[in-house]
């Protein structure tokens, strides 16, 4: 008998509605053939959601997830939500706070036939995903914005030691099992109090972890390095704006964003969720590019390898592996140059799983 297990499946706006059905497709495949299986728990969300129960997010869904341990989110487009939707969290904000997945995990690494800056780029950008700069995340009540007056905006950053050392051990844990280096990234040098503070805990951190060589840079000449020595680093941990660019900066020299997989995690939860957005201009044409919720599942699969069956691990390196060949044998989107539409990708993916 298999092994199953329940995973959401959330579909979202625009281009979700062909890559989320396309990653379903190829994850079945795999985890038949690695003798385990899932139990899909579709869910309503985005655009749909506010069609058929009111709302983006509808609390059903909410609680649905709180029973499963593991979900894909496609992507949303809460620019085209009625006027009363657009200007509150986002389905996938609001999810990711509600759970506290702290942890954005993405993965740099250029694939086999894809043109790229720094083709040896092999990396993992550990972002902390909760404090920062960002006012949808740094606040329990309310927005990390805020106008005294008209022409005054002020923003509130913020930096604590708990959530330092969570998404510090997040990353030593991570390099102890790849490269064992882990780079640091602030900007200790003007935020000396705060990226400061993200600093210090991080290195009080990693000296728990002897293993792993560690060294720290500013942001800037982080960004500079990237570019002309990105295949040197190999885990990143950083706070949440400055992770959000540099994993966006990987990704593209590695390649593109459509190839970029992603996860925001806590400790008992996990979210696949693509960096890219649901690209409404394109959608239901058939152009879409499946490989980064792909991938983003990929992720997904070995994290529950990890902590349940290790066939789902097994399952995510025989995804990989297909993405790979796939697209070294010239198989594409149009964005990558190719010819292929969603379905045609998909389809030779499966064909190389089922092989």
């Amino acid at each position: 008998m298999l092994h199953r297990h329940r995973i959401g499946l959330l579909e979202g706006d625009g281009i979700g509605l062909e890559i989320v059905p396309a990653t379903r497709t190829v994850v079945d495949t795999a985890v038949a053939a690695a003798g385990v299986a899932i139990d899909w728990v579709p869910l309503p969300v985005g655009a749909t959601a506010i069609d058929t129960h009111g709302s983006p997010l509808p609390q059903v869904t909410l609680d649905t997830l709180a029973e499963l341990d593991a979900w894909i989110l496609g992507p949303h487009d809460n620019a085209s939500y009625p006027p009363e939707f657009r200007g509150q969290l986002t389905p996938g904000g609001r999810i990711r706070k509600h759970f506290d997945l702290y942890a954005n995990i993405r993965p740099a690494s250029a694939l086999p036939g894809v043109p790229s800056v720094s083709p040896r780029m092999d990396l993992v950008v550990v972002r902390e995903n909760t404090e920062g700069f960002y006012a949808d995340r740094n606040m329990a009540v309310g927005s990390g914005e805020f106008m005294p007056t008209p022409d005054i905006a002020l923003a509130v950053g913020v930096i604590t030691r708990a959530a330092c050392e969570r998404i510090a051990h997040t990353a030593f844990d991570l390099a102890s099992r790849r490269r064992k280096r882990v780079t640091i990234v602030h900007k200790a040098n003007v935020l000396s109090l705060t990226t400061g503070l993200f600093r210090d805990v991080c290195q009080e951190v990693g000296r728990l972890y002897p293993s792993v060589t560690v060294d720290d840079q500013h942001v800037d000449a982080m960004a500079a390095l990237l570019v002309r020595r990105g295949a040197e680093f190999d885990v990143i941990v950083t706070e949440n704006m400055f992770g959000d660019i540099l994993s966006d900066l990987a990704a593209e020299l590695s390649g593109s964003l459509g190839t970029a997989a992603s996860i925001n995690a806590s400790r008992t939860k996990a979210m696949a969720q693509a960096a890219h957005g649901a690209a409404p201009d394109i959608a239901g044409q058939g152009r879409a590019n499946p490989i980064a919720l792909i991938l983003s599942a990929a992720m997904l699969l070995d994290r529950l390898g990890a902590r349940a069956d290790i066939e789902f691990s097994a399952a995510a390196r025989n995804i990989e592996d297909a993405v790979r060949a796939t697209v070294a044998a010239g198989v594409a989107t149009a964005d990558l140059g190719g010819t292929a539409s969603t379905d045609e990708f998909t389809a030779a993916v499966v064909a190389r799983l089922e092989a």
